[in-house]
């Protein structure tokens, strides 16, 4: 899908208000607004929506959709991300650009996504374009009282799973103050990009490191490149569990309730069951990281589980 066309700068804000899911969950609110990326010697302007949940937020999401979609695929998720108490911010980055400022590797989009990495090392600055863009949306929301988390956990589907991995890696190598603040990464059925080695050279950044990194992953398909991100999270990363395969996972089960007809007719119509597991895996995993917390249900050993694994529902995925 191509992604929506760039907002004015004189576009308002629009805010919706995201029922809280269960119980235990705050009610979010969600605002659609932009923000400002350096590419090349110019800077676009991309859509980006912010999730405020109710109260004093916890910590920050860095939600990232897939090749060739947008925000609005990632909604559902980034609306469980932030009920569990976490600001989430949600862009939409280019399928396509002149000057190679493009979400996926089409040729050496490196020095955009070290921009994108530059959002987060400068977001305690009033001046920096991460802040710029929480500034207008807590203003539409009517939060002024609401401040920017230090604390990052950046979870990627598709593309954007080797787009928060390489990034990641490069706030360790180019701002490590930044780097201390990211808890860990979850990823959605990553896929390798055909060209450079983003996704690769990121794992073994982040290899050399504690912080956490699990996937949540479909069966091999086209849509995923034959799980070739999966492969190689479990090739480059020396860890005994590095996340689980949903046995008859689709590409977009990420998507949930938030995925279109595009979506669906390019890579099958997800099981409900699946989204579901999904789901609960996901935001299980970063409310951990984030908290540096073990639910132990949610991992091998633990009743959630190993229930699926016994149901054939899902499989274990283990590193190198």
């Amino acid at each position: 899908m191509r992604l929506a066309a760039l907002l004015s700068s004189a576009a308002l804000a629009a805010a919706v208000l995201v029922p809280a899911s269960s119980a235990s969950a705050v009610a979010v609110t969600r605002v659609q607004t932009n923000v400002d990326i350096s590419c090349a010697f110019t800077t676009i302007n991309q859509p980006a929506d912010w999730y405020l949940p109710a109260g004093t937020p916890k910590g920050l999401v860095w939600l990232q959709h897939g090749f060739s979609r947008s925000k609005n695929a990632v909604a559902d998720l980034a609306g469980k991300y932030a009920a569990q108490g976490y600001v989430a911010f949600a862009p939409s980055l280019p399928a396509a650009n002149l000057f190679g400022c493009t979400l996926q590797n089409l040729g050496n989009n490196t020095d955009f996504m070290a921009n994108v990495g530059k959002l987060f090392a400068q977001a305690s600055s009033s001046g920096g374009q991460l802040a710029k863009s929480f500034a207008k949306a807590k203003a539409s929301a009517n939060r002024p009282e609401l401040a920017l988390p230090a604390k990052l956990v950046f979870s990627g589907h598709s593309a954007g799973g080797e787009a928060v991995t390489y990034v990641a890696n490069r706030l360790r190598t180019d701002h490590p103050s930044t780097f201390a603040n990211l808890r860990g990464l979850v990823l959605l059925d990553p896929v390798n990009a055909a060209i450079g080695s983003n996704l690769k050279t990121g794992l073994q950044g982040l290899n050399t490191t504690a912080k956490p990194l699990l996937t949540v992953s479909g069966a091999d398909g086209l849509c995923n490149s034959s799980g070739s991100g999966t492969d190689l999270v479990q090739a480059e990363l020396d860890r005994p569990f590095v996340g689980a395969r949903l046995t008859t996972g689709g590409h977009v089960d990420a998507e949930g309730a938030s995925t279109d007809a595009i979506g669906t007719l390019a890579c099958g119509t997800s099981d409900p069951a699946n989204v579901a597991i999904l789901q609960s895996l996901a935001v299980t995993w970063l409310v951990d990281q984030f908290e540096g917390t073990t639910t132990a249900a949610y991992y091998p050993g633990g009743s959630y589980y190993d229930a699926k694994i016994a149901s054939g529902e899902l499989q274990t995925l283990a590193g190198s």
